[in-house]
């Protein structure tokens, strides 16, 4: 399906118009709106100020994308979904302005989505601004309802007030019952804050605080990780100070909590399964100092070239970035033999590996907060299609790991299919592995999401970090 663009009735620099481009392109391709957002700012040419509010028409809609429906339904005569997708869209985002935004005048929020409306019409062969703006208005004149009661529908309430897609709301309530399940929607819905881990390599997090002061950043300690720092207002990453020098890497506060849970030691030889961007590979070669081997393998050659970049931003010397699928033997091989210790062609029964890291491709929906896109693209039967995934990697790299090596295994999901039901599969049909406590492996303020089993798991917590699960595994046959 081509993207609906406006004509050149749109001025380029149209913060709008960008704004609506990301969202039909996050609607009708399986693409993240970071992706997007980048493309259509280049695009449209925006500067910084209107690059602000194109982020905030985009990210608030999809945000606030269920209850925004809600709200316009009522004044529509006919059901939304008819509408062409262009025309939905530009009725969110006036609605998002008009319901959310303060700053913007009620009257300017409904005469750019008119004006907006008018440089589709030849795109859409007919002009749809009268409708545009008579929703719009009538929207002002209507008095905010009372929410979904959640006595009578409490999936339904969930979804209005979260903006949590309604089959979702369904599972999480049968699952976890309707506190957890609010907590959760709660999560999912809200906006994160730009966190950061210090490049040990380069910097203390005691000097970079101080450099952030002395620029005027606001920024502070994170409350979990040791090596995290929280950034107090958003921003251009690229321009805060000791970026090009590689001092920090843009990653959430559960994200660095997984590499420690490895215990890489300097000289040992690590294979990262699924590494791109290299969020954890950078992190497993600051915890070993640099020295050793780390290789990253990765189905993407584009998203390897990004590891790369940034291991030279970093200073990170110690890894190879291998393109391949980790369910491959011959891929495995493959990668294997580029950092073959003995000089030998690798064999990878001959379990050569020290340690593995598999942060498996999963549903994501422990970082639905931070790509809001995703809630809309996601669907239920996408969970036994990961477990399949994730149970492949799993047992194909686990022969390549030596007797006594360790491995990890983490996602980002807050589903059993893809976390517990994993590692159990693996441990019922592959004999010779067990199970570790995480808990050595933590920092003190961490211990409160150390699961029964000993797993790490940071779903439902209350420190404004994502959900993320991981479990330590040791090959002792």
């Amino acid at each position: 399906m081509p993207s609906e663009r406006p004509s050149s009735e749109a001025p380029r620099s149209s913060a709008r118009a960008a704004a609506l481009a990301v969202l039909l392109a996050c609607r009708s391709h399986d693409t993240t709106l970071d992706d997007e957002m980048e493309k259509s700012a280049v695009e449209f040419r925006l500067d910084t100020r209107d690059r602000g509010l194109a982020m905030e028409l985009a990210y608030g809609v999809l945000r606030r994308l269920e209850y925004i429906d809600w709200r316009v339904t009522p004044v529509l005569k006919k059901p939304l979904p008819r509408l062409p997708e262009a025309v939905q869209m530009l009725l969110r985002m006036g609605a998002y302005q008009l319901l959310f935004l303060d700053r913007i005048p009620a009257s300017a929020a409904v005469d750019e989505s008119v004006r907006l409306a008018k440089s589709y019409a030849s795109r859409l062969k007919r002009d749809w601004s009268g409708l545009v703006n008579a929703v719009l208005r009538n929207l002002i004149r209507m008095p905010e309802p009372m929410l979904p009661d959640s006595t009578i529908d409490p999936a339904h309430a969930l979804s209005v007030r979260h903006s949590v897609p309604l089959w979702l709301c369904r599972r999480w309530l049968d699952r976890r019952g309707f506190e957890r399940a609010e907590a959760a929607c709660r999560a999912a819905g809200s906006v994160p804050s730009l966190t950061v881990r210090v490049n040990r390599l380069r910097v203390t997090r005691e000097v970079f605080l101080d450099r952030c002061r002395r620029e005027g950043i606001a920024a502070r300690p994170a409350t979990i990780s040791p090596v995290g720092v929280v950034l107090e207002k958003g921003g251009a990453v690229s321009a805060l100070p000791g970026f090009q020098d590689g001092d920090f890497y843009v990653e959430d506060e559960a994200a660095q909590l997984i590499p420690p849970l490895l215990d890489p030691q300097p000289g040992d030889l690590v294979l990262d399964a699924c590494a791109a961007p290299g969020g954890k590979t950078t992190h497993l070669a600051e915890l070993m100092k640099n020295r050793g081997r780390i290789l990253a393998m990765d189905r993407q050659p584009v998203r390897l070239a990004l590891l790369q970049d940034n291991c030279r931003r970093l200073g990170v010397t110690i890894v190879t970035a291998v393109a391949g699928d980790a369910r491959r033997r011959q891929d495995l091989s493959r990668a294997l033999s580029k950092i073959d210790r003995s000089g030998r062609a690798a064999n990878i029964l001959d379990g050569m590996v020290d340690r593995i890291l598999l942060d498996a491709p999963c549903s994501g929906l422990g970082v639905l907060r931070r790509h809001p896109e995703a809630k809309w693209q996601k669907h239920q039967d996408m969970f036994s299609r990961h477990h399949h995934l994730q149970t492949g990697i799993l047992e194909a790299v686990a022969s390549v790991l030596r007797p006594g090596g360790v491995l990890v295994y983490s996602t980002c999901s807050t589903e059993r299919e893809e976390t517990e039901d994993v590692v159990e599969h693996v441990c019922r049909t592959c004999p010779g592995w067990m199970r570790e406590s995480v808990v050595s492996c933590l920092p003190s303020t961490a211990l409160s999401f150390v699961t029964d089993r000993g797993a790490l798991s940071t779903m439902g917590n209350t420190f404004g970090m994502d959900g993320f699960y991981a479990v330590r595994l040791r090959k002792i046959s």
